[in-house]
């Protein structure tokens, strides 16, 4: 049997607080499975001040969602595996961060999130003009616009589905009319979810945009230790800071006190399907989340490590997106900014994994290994992905 729920419909209905529990099926509770659950509620007090948090909990795997900042996912729970890294006590509201403070950094104030979108207008670093005047700030503005629209279903397609959708719109007269369609999708007492998302140009003129998915897990489960495999074609450090690091550019390492972070640049290497799947370790070898993608519409990848104190962040990102995250003028002048005709689409498409045991990690870490049969490891940052120069 179908259900669905309407969440958010703009301009005038918020459920706010809302809970569901489906038994139609009997659980014995072996294996750790429970009655999958959903969930809405609205958040008081400080900086979180009436941000909406959805739980989405499949039987197995549960899931945090902020439709208030962009459906970004602010933690995922799958047995004893906690993804999840802000060592701020809450996540932020969109009104309280200052993205366009002067400094072009104000999206820091608000990233809280496992996994957070970055664009579309931009995606990259701040970019000034001449002046100094701030163009584009850090990592656009699509995280701290709320959903307009958000919704949830239970579907019977075999398994049984469950699919959250939002819809958020990134718009400026004479500049742009963007929307971003998302879905989450995951199954019945499954490890493994899906992030499906939309983008359109809704504008009657060809507009321009970028994409970048930013992945973030700290402790417990990313730790010293612990470790990345990404199969690449071609790996460069972003700057003299990542040189230092390149001959560890796969280990997590030690907290640092002060320590600046460290970014890599990919051109992942992809299976006979045209897919790109990289992992992320702990530190036993017997936990691992996976994450696979298409090259075709993910064309790059990223991997960020911040190695501060756990009380300042310490966390690492793993990033597939159509462009490096430089500042926008560098992208476009190397052609890696996307283009989209009047009231075309384009899709994306993240799948996610949680592996719970050892031998399940070895082989899947033995198989993603096997992509990268010739691999080039820059020794410094290269002029076409980066603008940086080595001091």
């Amino acid at each position: 049997m179908a259900n669905s729920w309407t969440l958010i419909s703009h301009p005038d209905f918020n459920m706010k607080q809302w809970n569901y529990t489906n038994t139609d099926e009997k659980i014995d509770g072996t294996g750790g499975k429970r009655h999958p659950r959903y969930g809405m509620r609205r958040l008081h007090g400080g900086l979180s001040e009436g941000i909406d948090v959805i739980t989405i909990d499949n039987g197995l795997l549960s899931m945090e969602v902020l439709p208030t900042r962009g459906c970004g996912i602010q933690r995922v729970q799958c047995e004893d595996v906690k993804l999840e890294w802000c060592p701020f006590e809450s996540p932020v509201h969109p009104s309280f961060v200052p993205i366009s403070d002067p400094s072009g950094t104000g999206w820091l104030e608000g990233f809280t999130e496992w996994l957070v979108r970055c664009g579309l207008e931009s995606n990259g670093a701040p970019e000034f003009d001449e002046k100094g005047k701030l163009i584009y700030p850090l990592h656009g503005r699509i995280a701290n616009i709320p959903a307009s629209y958000v919704s949830l279903h239970e579907e019977e397609f075999g398994q049984k589905e469950i699919l959250l959708k939002g819809k958020m719109f990134e718009q400026k007269f004479f500049t742009k009319n963007l929307t971003l369609e998302s879905h989450l999708i995951t199954h019945f007492h499954s490890t493994k979810f899906t992030v499906r998302d939309v983008v359109t140009n809704l504008s009657a003129e060809p507009t321009e945009f970028e994409l970048l998915y930013h992945i973030n897990t700290g402790q417990p489960f990313a730790s010293t230790g612990g470790y990345v495999v990404v199969p690449f074609d071609r790996l460069a450090p972003q700057n003299d800071i990542a040189v230092e690091n390149l001959s560890e550019w796969d280990k997590l390492g030690q907290e640092i006190k002060g320590s600046k972070e460290v970014v890599f640049y990919f051109e992942p290497a992809v299976d006979s399907n045209g897919i790109c799947k990289v992992m992320l370790v702990n530190a036993k070898g017997d936990r691992a989340i996976v994450l696979s993608f298409r090259r075709d519409s993910l064309p790059y990848f990223a991997f960020w490590k911040s190695r501060l104190h756990r009380s300042d962040g310490y966390v690492c990102g793993l990033e597939p997106t159509i462009n490096f995250p430089n500042v926008r003028s560098f992208e476009k002048q190397h052609g890696r900014v996307a283009k989209l005709e009047p009231s075309e689409s384009r899709t994306f498409e993240l799948n996610f994994e949680i592996l719970l045991d050892t031998e399940t990690v070895q082989k899947t870490e033995a198989e993603i290994r096997n992509l990268t049969a010739i691999k080039k490891i820059e020794p410094k940052p290269i002029k076409e992905w980066s603008p940086l120069k080595l001091l």
